[in-house]
């Protein structure tokens, strides 16, 4: 319990250390970018919106994958957990 707790904590520190620094980097780097890959072009957006549009997507991204990642795996390392608590009295 304290544990879960603990990560919880730090998964909401590391978060909040990013959303600083996005907010840091966007407010320093108010130029205008524009992307590009092969022939296509976007608009000119200041570089901190790029940023923060591109984290946001990242831990969407992660987010949505990140069940689909654990769908491969069997199911034989629950049964393996069930095995090993043995109550004493069957003994």
């Amino acid at each position: 319990m304290i544990l879960k707790l603990l990560a919880n904590f730090l998964i909401l520190v590391i978060i909040a250390v990013w959303v600083v620094a996005i907010a840091l980097i966007s407010v320093q780097n108010a130029t205008s970018v524009s992307l590009r890959f092969l022939v296509f072009q976007s608009i000119q957006i200041p570089f901190g919106l790029m940023l923060a549009f591109s984290v946001a997507f990242g831990l969407l991204g992660t987010a949505v994958l990140q069940p689909l990642w654990g769908l491969g795996e069997s199911q034989s390392r629950v049964d393996e957990d069930a095995e090993f608590f043995v109550d004493d009295e069957d003994f």
